[in-house]
């Protein structure tokens, strides 16, 4: 059987950036915008080679989310870049921010730009 690259279990298993997510909202929104629609891929060879990618559904990435945020629901963040919240400095599903994009290299993965 072969073993894909799992950025979701990478980001459970990263105890900074897990806690960055849990206790930073803007930044935690800013995250569930990064998975949404887009592909990420393990910044290594083998992955890059096999062009093994990882992504997934809006619901699952606000699933990310809420479960590293002591348990809040995915709706939280659902949808959360589309104005659903009254809050200042969100941004919209699929962009991604310097921060994040660079939080995401140090984790060892890059966003697989189209």
């Amino acid at each position: 059987m072969e073993h894909y690259p799992d950025l979701e279990q990478d980001i459970y298993d990263c105890d900074w950036l897990s806690k960055k997510i849990e206790t930073n909202e803007q930044y935690a929104q800013h995250f569930y915008a990064a998975l949404c629609n887009n592909e990420f891929q393990r910044n290594a060879v083998w992955p890059i080679l096999r062009e093994q990618t990882w992504s997934c559904t809006w619901r699952y990435a606000g699933g990310i989310v809420a479960h590293l945020r002591d348990n809040e629901d995915y709706i939280d963040w659902y949808c959360s870049g589309m104005g659903q919240k009254d809050l200042t400095g969100f941004v919209g599903e699929g962009f991604v921010t310097d921060e994040v994009r660079e939080d995401l290299l140090r984790l060892g993965w890059r966003v697989v730009d189209g």
